[in-house]
């Protein structure tokens, strides 16, 4: 216990950043976490962008950001000219539209491009929402059932034609969109939700349900869908199996990995696989939906889920607090997990740059009168709000008993929750508000975590790039994540893509991680963005082994989207 003299300025600190937090000015409307349905802007272009391996985009909240140019985007296959189309894949003919026009019944199934120009209709399936990457597919299939797919998949293999599976389009790494004139194959219509036992928790649904959607059928019964994105409003929950999302509460419910049950998945060839298993236990023979769970459709298509859904907390509590070092960062997380325990649902780590920018980009008060070099997010779920408010609130005395956090406030309402959890959810948009980002989702060791932005931060300003003018290309450096989860994103704010960051940046960036035996990408996967990467993170039998695998499940398309040559 803290000593009394020790201990009671740390209370009235608590109650009087509280008192100032009350104030109806800090409470932003717009703050509310964003869960709107993703749409394409097809703005006149003001000017062309370079694509860059890691620029751009946020880590869990795609939103139209109409404040900013729009980009006219290069085709991925220019931007990118060391990639080129396999010629043993034939191009789309008029034949094979009739064949899918005949097999989905419905013209709107079908957005046809072969026989008519329909590029406006395809933006939305060749860029993906970061404009950052874009295919040039001719043809976007959207099957309502897994007949269909397998149909689809099984005369594709036979006339060999490429495609692409594609959910919601709301990843990071271009994964989810064609490179070339791959089909793409949209999930979109396959949104039933078939069943959930309130009983044992378990949800069966098709991979094309809104990740939205799912939490709110469950939230009826008063459970909850183990995965918080975001991207919530756009994301499709087959495509959060098929990347393994992680998000912003891995750390009280754990991985994809985990709370999957079962799938249905088409292979290639159009055999569909049924392991859509409703059981917690069945230990018989391989798990061979895990190959599947950060797959990234590589292997195929997944159509349909069962998942493990926990129930919904009664009582939620949110806290921002303040530290003055990283090592009090690691401190104030070991104390939370020893008292806070089995209510602790998020641990967000954000550095006084990230609050900085989102601050100025936003023109949103932050919860604390005074300037931190750190700051922590806090969650708790319970099923006692009293209970639960009493440890948190002890928790806070404590660490701010002991120094460990200099200032700190409670949410009191939703809207305040709302408004604490914007501090954190707002930096991603923040980053690439005066230009553009260069973005890196990596696993680092807890102890090490930091250590990169510090020598990023460094290498910026010894190298020329980053300055206070427009003269220079790097605005800032920034560090924040779950620091539950040991994952960090680190963003250079940029105010233009400029090709001397890039060079700056990569590989350096992977290979300081894989010297610490971290991983390059956390939750993001590897896509087309860090597929020529993956050796930073994987040996040469792990390469050799996925090649196999994929191999076994795709002898069609033998090469492997995962390049082992360089390695």
């Amino acid at each position: 216990m803290p000593s009394l003299h020790r201990a009671v300025p740390a209370l009235r600190r608590l109650r009087l950043a509280n008192t100032a937090f009350q104030q109806p000015t800090f409470v932003v409307k717009a703050a509310a976490r964003p869960t709107c349905q993703l749409r394409y802007q097809h703005a006149e272009a003001k000017y062309e962008a370079d694509a860059s391996t890691a620029a751009s985009g946020v880590d869990h909240s795609p939103q139209e950001q109409p404040d900013r140019p729009q980009f006219k985007i290069k085709p991925t296959s220019e931007s990118y000219p060391n990639l080129k189309r396999d010629s043993r894949f034939k191009e789309v003919t008029a034949d094979d539209v009739k064949f899918f026009k005949d097999l989905l019944g419905s013209d709107s199934a079908v957005i046809d491009g072969v026989t008519q120009d329909a590029s406006e209709d395809l933006e939305a399936f060749n860029a993906d929402w970061m404009r950052k990457y874009r295919g040039q597919t001719k043809i976007a299939l959207k099957p309502e059932s897994t007949e269909q797919v397998s149909k689809i998949m099984k005369y594709c293999n036979d006339n060999l034609l490429a495609v692409n599976p594609q959910g919601g389009n709301t990843g990071l790494v271009g994964g989810s969109v064609p490179v070339f004139d791959e089909i793409v194959i949209n999930l979109s219509r396959m949104n039933k939700i078939h069943t959930f036992d309130d009983v044992s928790g378990v949800l069966v649904a098709d991979a094309g349900v809104i990740l939205q959607q799912a939490d709110d059928h469950v939230g009826a019964k008063s459970h909850i869908f183990p995965l918080d994105l975001g991207a919530k409003g756009s994301c499709q929950i087959g495509g959060n199996v098929a990347t393994n999302a992680g998000g912003l509460r891995l750390l009280r419910y754990g991985s994809m990995h985990g709370n999957v049950l079962g799938i249905e998945a088409v292979l290639p060839d159009g055999t569909i696989l049924d392991d859509l298993s409703m059981l917690r236990k069945n230990n018989t023979g391989y798990d061979l939906k895990q190959l599947f769970i950060g797959g990234e459709g590589t292997i195929g298509i997944i159509t349909k889920i069962s998942i493990l859904c926990p129930q919904r907390s009664q009582a939620v509590n949110v806290a921002y607090f303040g530290l003055e070092s990283y090592e009090k960062v690691q401190q104030a997380f070991r104390e939370a997990k020893k008292q806070l325990g089995e209510i602790l649902s998020a641990f967000e780590l954000m550095d006084r740059q990230s609050q900085a920018l989102y601050k100025r980009a936003s023109g949103a008060k932050l919860p604390l009168e005074a300037e931190h070099p750190f700051y922590c997010l806090i969650e708790t779920s319970g099923s006692n709000t009293d209970h639960d408010s009493e440890k948190l609130n002890n928790f806070l005395e404590h660490v701010m008993g002991e120094e460990i956090v200099t200032d700190g406030v409670v949410a009191q309402d939703e809207t305040q929750i709302h408004s604490l959890w914007a501090c954190r959810e707002g930096i991603s948009e923040a980053g690439q508000h005066f230009g553009g980002v260069y973005k890196y989702d990596l696993s680092i060791p807890l102890p090490q975590l930091y250590d990169l932005v510090n020598e990023t931060r460094e290498r910026f300003q010894n190298n020329g790039l980053m300055g206070d003018t427009d003269d220079f290309p790097v605005l800032d450096v920034i560090g924040y994540g779950h620091m539950g989860d040991s994952n960090l994103h680190l963003n250079v704010a940029t105010r233009r893509y400029d090709k001397q960051v890039e060079k700056a940046l990569e590989p350096w960036v992977y290979e300081w991680v894989s010297k610490r035996n971290g991983s390059i990408s956390a939750e993001h996967g590897l896509g087309l963005a860090k597929k020529e990467y993956i050796g930073y993170s994987r040996s040469e039998t792990m390469i050799k082994v996925m090649k196999q695998v994929k191999g076994l499940f795709d002898p069609v398309s033998e090469r492997c989207l995962i390049v082992a040559e360089n390695w």
